[in-house]
């Protein structure tokens, strides 16, 4: 999630260059080139099955897919005070979904930790974004609204069918084969796009650019997060969904000349409080 946060930077200046698509297509396919070797099953790995592949299309349908078109719309559509207070919802609503499909008991320290990492986020959104978008018209924030709380809820399922394949999948294998549906699900719109695209006017650094952010996007991270829900509940795992807009503030600070006033810093403490809160080990696991 921290990875995630960083790499927003990149994002927002590569969609400058490339079309939406364009630039998703070429992501999936560049990591789908280097991730070749991570399709084929391994020995000790069953074969899948049709639950298992009608899983892997949700994961990717929703995680990779949707969750782009309705965060992209969303955020163009609404204010990012809106978007703020929608998204730091996320932990929660991942925490519910488990206790819902996965039959997780959420502890009442890690619903603490989920409180204080909403409230944290929360409070962040709305002292950041204060002024929001006050021309926004009402009908088109509600549809934005809306946009953004689907994708929430599309980050939520990642999140929980990502929990179920990996306990039969490896994290590797499952990293390739969303990579695979995410890249079929998004050609065509990438290869509409891209008839009318002059590819020749993309310099050297942004080509280089994008094969950082591919890699980052559909490869580390993926992998880095199916890897830990196979030892972390689901619930536990939503919590971690705050270094995303943490690691995007600190990235802000560190490397943009950006300030947090009291309150802001205030609000990613008590972010950054619920993620221990939630994730420290109790007695008997010590």
């Amino acid at each position: 999630m921290a990875i995630v946060g960083s790499y927003v930077a990149l994002s927002k200046t590569l969609i400058l260059i490339f079309p939406l698509f364009v630039l998703a297509g070429l992501r999936f396919g560049i990591a789908a080139v280097a991730m070749v070797g991570w399709v084929q099953r391994g020995t000790a790995e069953p074969e899948l099955d049709a639950r298992d592949r009608r899983l892997l299309f949700t994961q990717s349908f929703f995680g990779n897919f949707l969750f782009s078109i309705c965060m992209l719309g969303g955020m163009a559509l609404t204010s990012a005070l809106a978007a703020g207070v929608i998204m730091a919802a996320m932990p929660a609503v991942v925490a519910l979904m488990s206790w819902w499909w996965l039959g997780e008991r959420i502890a009442a320290r890690v619903a603490a930790g989920i409180a204080c990492a909403v409230g944290g986020i929360a409070i962040v959104s709305l002292t950041r974004h204060a002024d929001g978008q006050s021309g926004t018209p009402v009908n088109q924030a509600l549809w934005g609204n809306l946009l953004l709380l689907g994708a929430v809820m599309c980050e939520a399922l990642y999140v929980v069918v990502g929990k179920k394949l990996t306990g039969k999948v490896s994290p590797k294998r499952i990293s390739a084969l969303i990579n695979l549906w995410g890249l079929a699900l998004v050609a065509p719109l990438a290869l509409w796009q891209a008839l009318g695209f002059d590819f020749q006017a993309v310099s050297a650094p942004a080509w280089l650019l994008l094969v950082c952010y591919s890699l980052a996007a559909s490869i580390v991270t993926v992998w880095l997060w199916m890897t830990g829900l196979r030892h972390v509940p689901a619930s536990q795992a939503g919590v971690f969904t705050v270094m995303l807009p943490v690691s995007t503030a600190a990235v802000g600070v560190l490397f943009l000349g950006e300030h947090f006033s009291g309150v802001q810093a205030a609000a990613y403490s008590l972010a950054l409080a619920g993620l221990v809160l939630a994730t420290w080990p109790g007695a008997s696991r010590r």
